[in-house]
């Protein structure tokens, strides 16, 4: 049974609840402040399919990226790990895909997934270890554009999927996840062509930014940082007061430059797959 607290007029807790609870409780609210964060995340990249799993959500987007394609393991799943680990991989192999779990480092689903027997993913392409990084209250400057032109439409511009999606990423399912919600695609032109992209997507005051790209011809001229100001610009207008990026760990000149405009880190996740063998398709 969940523990109600209610506080007094001082703010103290009521004398009946020991200290050893309430400590645990704070521990607990500090956890969900980070898994909160993630289902933000996931709602600014919606998959084409979510399942609940108790506060767990198994999603499926036609294998376009981690995050659209894995379990999100916040909160409880309502039965036993080992059988929600078991309806993960029943869920990735209907659909085709590696049965794969995201979770926040260190967190305790994290320690109880480890102890099941699953292992970090470190072959996946991205990257299994990501920075969540975020920006409060911010007050947004855009830099001088010099010889380029940056703006944030309300669809993407000609040329904008080309260079926002990787070799191989495009799809009807890429597509669909990257326009879901309320997006803004951030666009520099230069030199009469399209130079940058960006995306960023609102939910509940948070930007979300993402698919940051400048055009290898175009680097190291502020782009970036011309493509972020306009981006947060757009979320300001739209309401928001919080932005959120997630960075690839070993990305360490995107974290630089994130670290540049004032993002800092707020926690980590990790992809967990299971162990070869312990996760077999029951329908073949």
């Amino acid at each position: 049974m969940p523990l109600v607290l209610a506080l007094d007029t001082h703010g103290s807790p009521p004398a009946e609840i020991r200290s050893r609870d309430f400590h645990r409780l704070r521990h607990n609210l500090a956890v969900n402040a980070r898994e909160k964060l993630e289902i933000t995340c996931s709602r600014a990249w919606p998959p084409l399919v979510e399942d609940p799993l108790g506060d767990w959500r198994l999603r499926w987007a036609d294998g376009f990226t981690g995050r659209a394609n894995s379990a999100l393991a916040v909160g409880d799943p309502g039965r036993p790990l080992g059988e929600a680990l078991r309806a993960v991989c029943d869920f990735a192999h209907d659909r085709a895909i590696t049965p794969m779990v995201q979770v926040v480092r260190d967190s305790p689903n994290e320690h109880a997934i480890a102890a099941a027997g699953w292992v970090p993913a470190t072959g996946h392409g991205a990257g299994h270890e990501v920075v969540v990084l975020t920006k409060g209250h911010f007050h947004v400057k855009v830099p001088p554009s010099g010889h380029f032109h940056v703006k944030v439409t309300d669809e993407p511009a000609p040329g904008w999927w080309e260079l926002a999606l990787r070799p191989g990423e495009d799809s009807p399912a890429a597509r669909q996840v990257l326009t879901s919600g309320k997006v803004g695609y951030g666009v520099a032109t230069a030199e009469g062509g399209l130079a940058g992209v960006v995306r960023g997507a609102l939910v509940d005051g948070w930007l979300h930014v993402g698919r940051l790209e400048v055009a290898p011809a175009f680097r190291r001229r502020g782009l970036a940082s011309a493509l972020m100001g306009a981006v947060q610009a757009w979320g300001v207008e739209h309401g928001a007061d919080h932005a959120v990026l997630q960075v690839a760990e070993g990305n360490s000149g995107a974290l630089a430059l994130y670290a540049g405009l004032g993002y800092a880190p707020h926690h980590r996740y990790r992809y967990w797959v299971p162990a070869p063998g312990s996760c077999e398709d029951s329908t073949s």
